[in-house]
């Protein structure tokens, strides 16, 4: 009898492993459950790049209720629903995943948590139009720019200062200023001589609507944006300001770059590695990017 007690005991117990081995091998996949997390925030011995973005920031990435684009290529289904991504970010995600053999998965996520959502592991890297700042880098790892951009001031066509050419020339004007919130553009707002500080927004589509109703007078943002918006906002102007009277400290927001997790270098080199190899040089990404401009839904 007592030797039957014992045998059961012991089969509970080896069960109850069992049972936990199951449960922590699960648990490993990380969030969405695509193998792609390790739980110690490295994700790069996955087979699927989970990959953050706004989906809402054309001509860098926008939401479309298709997957067919005017191109021929096909845009990539938002992971849990919601339409389809495209844009430059998703052209240079996709051919990333290609050249590592991987599967891509888009996560639309609003831009005051994308960097919350990414160290959750909720996806393993943020490919967004991000420019890589001083700050940032204390709190992610960074490829070398994907792309390059110039930045820039939007106003109003038939304002008084619409004529501008450079930021001397806003002096007493008393202009009311505006950008997206959580960007690198926030503290050049400052630099505007006698600024007013309006609201900053969610969104750029809501930045450029504040210019057209009249809520601001001035927005800064990046040429591609602002090229992006003038195809459907023709009341708005774009002013690149002379590089001898312009903003100061904003070269950070030049350089858009991927972002890993901080400690998860393995991944950030892999992506790099697989830029150098598809041989995106500028010229491949300015192309890229006149495409993107050219085949962005007037919704966006």
């Amino acid at each position: 009898m007592k030797n039957k007690v014992l045998f059961r005991a012991l089969g509970l117990v080896l069960a109850g492993l069992m049972t936990a081995s199951m449960l922590s091998g699960c648990g490993s996949s990380g969030a969405g459950g695509s193998g792609t997390s390790t739980g110690d925030g490295n994700a790069s011995s996955g087979n699927v790049l989970r990959v953050g973005m706004e989906c809402a920031y054309a001509p860098f990435n926008w939401t479309q209720t298709s997957e067919e684009v005017k191109n021929g290529d096909k845009a990539v289904p938002i992971y849990g629903g919601g339409g389809y991504a495209y844009g430059y970010d998703v052209m240079i995600a996709k051919k990333l995943a290609d050249k590592l053999g991987m599967e891509l998965e888009i996560h639309k996520v609003e831009w005051d948590s994308i960097g919350i959502s990414m160290d959750s592991g909720e996806y393993d890297c943020i490919i967004a139009g991000m420019g890589r700042t001083a700050e940032r880098q204390l709190s992610y790892s960074f490829t070398e720019p994907y792309y390059y951009r110039d930045n820039c001031i939007v106003v109003k066509k038939g304002s008084a200062i619409e004529n501008v050419t450079g930021l001397s020339q806003l002096a007493g004007k008393k202009v009311t200023a505006t950008t997206q919130l959580g960007t690198g553009w926030v503290p050049l707002l400052d630099q505007i001589p006698d600024v007013k500080l309006g609201a900053n927004y969610e969104t750029t589509a809501e930045v450029f609507m504040a210019l057209s109703n009249g809520t601001a007078d001035v927005a800064i943002i990046d040429v591609p944006t602002a090229e992006s918006a003038l195809l459907t906002n023709k009341d708005l102007k774009m002013i690149v300001l002379d590089s001898s009277d312009t903003f100061v400290g904003d070269q950070e927001m030049t350089n858009v770059c991927i972002a890993t997790r901080k400690n998860d270098t393995e991944l950030r080199d892999k992506l790099q590695k697989a830029m150098e190899d598809i041989g995106l040089d500028r010229d491949t990404m300015n192309s890229l990017m006149e495409e993107a401009i050219s085949v962005q839904p007037a919704a966006n």
